[in-house]
């Protein structure tokens, strides 16, 4: 049995499932063991490569998934796609991810889908927080504190980049940081909650905003609570107010019934519109106008 010591990282996954391929070893012959955790108590077994064996390919499409299910928790991530790569090369099944009946390709993708929904979310509600200016630049600093399910720091704040690239953010997690200072998303090492800033007035932007937005009529609770999950509320400024709009939805709903109908505002007296309504009321008037060809 061979211990492979890894990062929890991709990268680091598949310079070691490399290494492992370019030997011939077997999925079943690998214990994935995570070196953050473990490092001190074992030790990693040699790997002989063959000298006579061809260079392995990856395929382009696997390592896109597999980038994606690296970020899962599942401590079986390493082992299941190792399987499905040493099957996809070595062992000839080149069409493997285009079957997704087969169980190591159908649970990566699993896998995937759930990572996908979890970047989706830190997207939706990561709150940023105004700390200061930094003098030199002028440029207004905020930082974030988010938690999620899922190691996805690296996948999704490319998309904070590109959106808030005019300001200087840190989004913060347990697991790493982001960093962008306007030229460079640098990542480092993840910090406690304590870490995170105090509240500030954006935070009653957020509320201001999220109640002039928030239609008591449409309410539905569960729906809400599965886009805007329960455990996301600690660390959102407008979820403090749900709880109340919830309670009161019914009576808004009540006032907004007995609401008198507000008039409707008189058409504008625009000789252009007039005329649009003149033609579509009288077709005809249009054709007799129109120029012959």
């Amino acid at each position: 049995m061979i211990t492979a010591l890894i990062d929890p990282t991709f990268d680091s996954w598949l310079k070691k499932a490399r290494e492992l391929l370019q030997g011939g070893v077997y999925p079943e012959q690998i214990d994935w063991v995570d070196a953050t955790r473990e490092a001190s108590l074992l030790q990693e077994g040699p790997i002989r490569p063959k000298h006579d064996a061809p260079a392995v390919k990856v395929p382009s499409d696997f390592v896109q998934l597999a980038e994606t299910v690296c970020a899962h928790r599942d401590e079986r991530r390493f082992a299941v796609l190792y399987r499905l790569l040493h099957r996809l090369t070595l062992g000839g099944e080149r069409h493997l991810l285009k079957h997704p009946s087969d169980p190591d390709t159908r649970q990566c993708q699993i896998w995937a889908k759930a990572v996908g929904r979890d970047i989706h979310k830190m997207h939706a509600f990561v709150r940023f927080r105004l700390i200061g200016t930094d003098e030199p630049t002028g440029r207004e600093q905020f930082v974030a504190w988010f938690e999620p399910e899922h190691r996805i720091v690296k996948l999704a704040c490319p998309f904070f980049q590109k959106r808030f690239a005019n300001m200087d953010w840190s989004i913060l997690t347990p697991d790493e940081c982001a960093i962008w200072d306007g030229e460079t998303l640098a990542y480092l090492p993840g910090v406690s909650r304590l870490e995170a800033p105090p509240a500030d007035a954006h935070d009653d932007l957020w509320r201001t905003y999220y109640r002039s937005v928030f239609n008591p009529a449409r309410l539905k609770v569960q729906a809400m609570q599965s886009e805007m999950p329960v455990k996301y509320w600690k660390n959102l400024p407008e979820a403090q107010i749900i709880p109340s709009l919830i309670a009161g939805s019914d009576q808004r709903v009540q006032r907004m019934l007995s609401s008198p109908e507000r008039p409707l505002k008189p058409a504008p007296d625009n000789a252009y519109l007039h005329s649009l309504k003149t033609r579509r009321a009288n077709p005809s008037v249009s054709e007799t106008h129109s120029p012959t060809h």
